[in-house]
């Protein structure tokens, strides 16, 4: 049984588009989450430019809010770059190494890595995303992608940090935005593998580990009853302030 509360991480991606959009979003799922603080620990993840407005209006809610990237130098001549440094003075969490930033914008396992051990010396907690593609999974690679990712991304960190400011987030790139998700089975393996290479390799007592990948209100609570698993990094469903508050109160009747 996990020390820690399941956590439910809300990922908006470049969504909603307008400030007041973000805004009421924020309230509808403080909500929720205050009515099941006791056991399910909820955090946001908006868009950069919302981020001030939603750390407003989550003020003594008990809702954690994180940013969806950095970047490893804490200032300089990186146009359109925000270091972990910067988040730190108004944010708690950060997700790196995400899939859409793998793909999208080129990351390797080595700006990965860098990413993660800024943001741990600026004070942030980090979800670090691992998981295979469809090719990689059909050629039964899962194991050794996850595994190599994980290797390079806890290279050098801090390991004292690592148990109550790292989280990982096994995401099969197949299952984000799909609608495809896991089979439970295969997401409780791949996790207790995950858990198992992370404190290897970082020397912690335990990591948090986390899935993600078309997590729903209808079947969150088939992740989160796993023994692998400490929550969920919700993608499009946590946009709607109904499902998201269901998937709330779906996780919290599982940990009850």
């Amino acid at each position: 049984m996990s020390v820690w509360r399941t956590f439910l991480a809300a990922n908006w991606k470049m969504n909603p588009v307008r400030l007041d959009q973000a805004v009421d979003l924020a309230r509808a799922v403080a909500r929720s989450a205050r009515a099941h603080a006791d056991g399910v620990q909820v955090a946001l993840f908006p868009p950069f430019p919302w981020m001030l407005a939603v750390a407003r209006a989550l003020e003594g809610t008990g809702v954690a809010l994180g940013g969806q990237d950095c970047y490893w130098e804490r200032n300089g001549a990186f146009t359109g770059e925000v270091s972990a440094a910067m988040l730190s003075s108004w944010c708690e969490w950060v997700i790196v190494g995400h899939s859409e930033r793998r793909e999208h914008f080129c990351e390797s396992d080595e700006t990965v890595n860098r990413k993660a051990g800024a943001a741990l010396a600026a004070g942030l907690k980090v979800i670090l995303c691992v998981g295979e593609r469809a090719e990689q999974l059909d050629s039964g690679e899962t194991e050794a992608v996850v595994e190599g990712q994980l290797r390079a991304a806890l290279a050098g960190l801090d390991a004292e940090a690592i148990p109550e400011r790292l989280v990982v987030a096994y995401e099969p790139v197949w299952a984000i935005g799909t609608g495809r998700n896991a089979d439970p089975e295969h997401a409780g393996r791949t996790m207790k593998l995950a858990r198992a290479v992370a404190t290897r390799e970082s020397g912690a007592r335990s990591v948090r580990v986390l899935y993600g990948g078309s997590v729903k209100a209808d079947n969150v609570a088939s992740y989160v009853g796993l023994e692998a698993c400490d929550g969920c990094l919700v993608g499009g469903a946590s946009l709607n302030p109904e499902e998201f508050s269901a998937m709330i109160e779906a996780v919290a009747g599982v940990v009850a």
